[in-house]
């Protein structure tokens, strides 16, 4: 069974969808702020954005005080993992093996992060 495939998320729509994820629901304003703690941005750009989001299934907007706000029409675990599929689909031809193996010999994942990784594999392996 196939799903809609959306567009795949730009850096900047993913900045985005990461700050509205974290407040559930956020007005332009929200994350414009949001924004400006890391780097300049113009207001109006964040306005395009988050309807370019919209306009891709990624938001959707109700009115609530006069103000749109913003909510995500998928979890942050849903994209992610469809982002990190279509990654590994694309680099290594579907295969999670080169991906994993690339992290660990260029010590890119440390000690506690693989032992919890063999916690959830032994977890993994344990159901039928």
């Amino acid at each position: 069974m196939k799903k809609n495939k959306k567009p795949i998320l730009t850096d900047q729509e993913l900045e985005i969808m990461k700050i509205v994820w974290q407040h559930g629901s956020a007005t332009v304003r929200d994350v414009y702020e949001e924004l400006l703690k890391s780097r300049k941005i113009a207001y109006t750009t964040v306005m395009t954005m988050m309807g370019i989001l919209e306009q891709k299934g990624r938001l959707a907007k109700t009115l609530r005080d006069r103000a749109y706000v913003y909510s995500p029409t998928e979890s942050q675990g849903e994209v992610v993992g469809n982002m990190v599929r279509e990654f590994v689909k694309r680099v290594f031809d579907g295969s999670a093996k080169p991906l994993l193996m690339h992290l660990v010999e260029n010590k890119e994942i440390d000690r506690a992060e693989l032992d919890e990784i063999r916690l959830l594999m032994k977890k993994r392996q344990r159901k039928p």
